[in-house]
């Protein structure tokens, strides 16, 4: 019996990805654990394994297909014994592809929209029990974001479902027909929406936003909105730090390990967030997470944006371990290589900045993260030694903190701590 090869939900919270590449063609014997095609994420690149054995038999989903459904049928399998040329395409193969173009639904909700009654035997939105909306999730939050009536939108998903591309773009619920009694009675305003494009005659150039830029947008836009920031700024003198690296450089040159002020700083923040443990915390609505590990996120600038991969348990790992290992999570996540438990958690953030000359700045936190640490350059600066001014290698580093989580004191103890260790560094080789 044929066997229906469906877009794989390659992280919790993936809804639809890009189908880059196939690996295979129609005709080709495929078995368990062969690399089928490469499947684009909002943040990394992944490849796609067979769990079955047989023949390909139809492909669904052209490669370079954006907005492929979770679950959404991408091509057929035929098993052993099955003649490929009469294995029919799976149920619900030929539906994928039209749900694929990101911008094609889109266009389609105002039309539906603003359509007047002839359409009524087919319902705009499949319900259930005839009254309620089946949308996904993450399609209601737009709608309410942008005033978008779901009654009047035709779903694309799966029985009718409205999924993001359903809404993306669509007319507010103002510009729909509705009857007159819910204009009479105030209501709250709806949202604003999406500001337009306006380029003012001045020459340009229109790139389509990648898909870890919008969400790059939409996760650092909630947490400006949602998350009461508090920042906190230390200067910290770099000297015993710098003496310290370039000695376990010399040290470690046998074993091919160059350590970098980045790879101590790491150590540093997860030291600092197991001696004051009210800030390795996670506000969670009516709960307090509160972890026992510090696994530290470290911002990695890629091509199409920003990454975090993490340190797991990076206040227990030696200097060399997290350099070796910081080394293979940026290279890799600069290929678009990182699986999705390589840059999805962490307890905290770090972000330094110091390598292009910023000698401060002010993070927004990476949420649910309750904090993230943003570091500025280290320089020659007059300092205050021992009652005498002198020159001094110092650098601003300033935290971020969730205040719904973690108290402006206990901050304060972090940052105290931070400076402490990167001052007197021999605590972070101990």
């Amino acid at each position: 019996m044929p066997i229906a090869i469906k877009m794989p939900a390659l992280s919790p919270t993936m809804e639809e990805g890009t189908l880059a590449k196939w690996l295979v063609k129609v005709g080709d014997q495929v078995r368990a654990g062969d690399i089928m095609a490469e499947i684009e994420t909002d943040k990394a690149t992944m490849e796609f394994e067979a769990v079955d054995e047989g023949v390909i038999a139809h492909i669904a989903v052209e490669e370079g297909t954006e907005g492929v459904k979770v679950g959404a049928v991408i091509a057929t399998l035929a098993e052993e014994g099955e003649d490929p040329a009469s294995v029919a395409p799976a149920s619900g193969e030929k539906a994928a592809p039209a749900a694929a173009p990101a911008e094609a639904a889109p266009a389609a909700a105002p039309a539906t929209s603003a359509a007047p009654a002839p359409a009524a035997s087919a319902p705009a939105a499949s319900t259930d029990s005839g009254n309620r909306v089946l949308a996904s999730p993450l399609a209601k939050r737009i709608a309410a974001n942008n005033g978008i009536d779901l009654a009047n939108v035709k779903g694309t998903g799966p029985g009718g479902r409205i999924v993001k591309a359903d809404v993306e773009g669509g007319a507010p619920a103002a510009t729909a027909p509705a009857a007159a009694a819910p204009a009479a009675s105030p209501t709250p305003a709806a949202a604003p929406a999406p500001v337009q494009a306006q380029d003012f005659g001045i020459p340009h150039q229109a790139e389509k936003l990648s898909g870890m830029r919008k969400t790059i947008a939409r996760r650092l836009s909630e947490s400006k909105q949602q998350v009461p920031h508090i920042y906190l700024t230390v200067d910290i003198r770099l000297d015993a730090l710098l003496k310290l690296r370039s000695q376990l450089n010399g040290a470690l040159e046998s074993q091919g390990v160059k350590l970098s002020v980045n790879d101590l700083l790491i150590k540093a923040l997860a030291k600092s967030l197991i001696a004051v443990p009210e800030c390795n915390v996670q506000f969670a609505g009516d709960q307090l997470l509160k972890f026992s590990r510090a696994d530290v996120s470290v911002a990695v600038s890629i091509p199409s944006g920003l990454i975090t991969p993490i340190i797991v348990d990076a206040g227990n790992k030696s200097v060399s371990a997290i350099s070796t290992q910081m080394k293979d999570l940026a290279g890799r996540a600069r290929e678009g290589k990182l699986s999705p438990e390589e840059y999805q958690g962490g307890t905290a953030s770090l972000s330094n900045m110091g390598m292009f000359g910023i000698k401060q700045f002010e993070a927004i936190i990476n949420p649910p993260q309750g904090m993230i640490m943003a570091i500025g350059a280290g320089e020659k600066r007059p300092f205050v030694v021992d009652d005498a001014l002198q020159i001094a290698t110092v650098m601003s580093a300033t935290g971020s903190f969730d205040h719904r989580a973690i108290d402006g004191a206990d901050g304060a103890r972090l940052m105290k701590a931070f400076k402490e260790y990167c001052e007197a560094p021999l605590g972070l080789v101990a």
